[in-house]
């Protein structure tokens, strides 16, 4: 169940909206971050702070890609996969995180830290290749980068889970 703090903020901000239905993305993105994916209970209770059906959100959840209706890794890897990328050098990139994190692309590694996943566009082609992790994007990435990015998270992961 949601935290009550957190279900009241998000209340308080379907209240300001001009029009509630607006704030539903935002809702299902703070219940996304609390649950680590919009899990059923997730939806029941965004649809009853949202006034909306769990259906409504189904339909904006299957349509919006950043909204994860099954298990995803604690950070979530989008590599872009976009005509520039590609001349850029994606295929050494993606070869290399799916080397480095013993995965494929649309899977998760073992230990839940990282999911792999494709992205048509991040908009960074002056930067190619490019990535986006849990909605920072990275650019101009080579092995070298990359194996520092996957540190820094494994690192962070590490002190979150110290300080739990």
């Amino acid at each position: 169940m949601v935290p009550s703090r957190l279900r009241d903020e998000l209340r308080e901000s379907v209240v300001r909206a001009e029009h509630p239905r607006e704030k539903a993305v935002d809702v299902m993105f703070a219940l996304q971050d609390h649950y680590g994916y919009m899990n059923d209970r997730a939806m029941a209770e965004a649809a009853e702070i949202l006034g909306m059906t769990p259906l409504e959100l189904e339909e904006l959840a299957t349509f919006y890609d950043f909204i994860y209706r099954e298990p995803v890794g604690k950070y979530v890897i989008r590599v872009c996969d976009s005509a520039v990328c590609w001349m850029n050098g994606l295929e050494s990139v993606l070869d290399h995180l799916q080397s480095r994190l013993g995965i494929s692309t649309g899977e998760t590694t073992p230990d839940g830290l990282f999911t792999l996943l494709p992205v048509c566009c991040i908009g960074y082609c002056d930067r190619s290749p490019a990535m986006l992790v849990n909605r920072k994007v990275y650019g101009n990435l080579t092995g070298e980068r990359i194996d520092e990015i996957l540190e820094d998270l494994r690192r962070q992961a590490a002190l979150s889970q110290r300080n739990d």
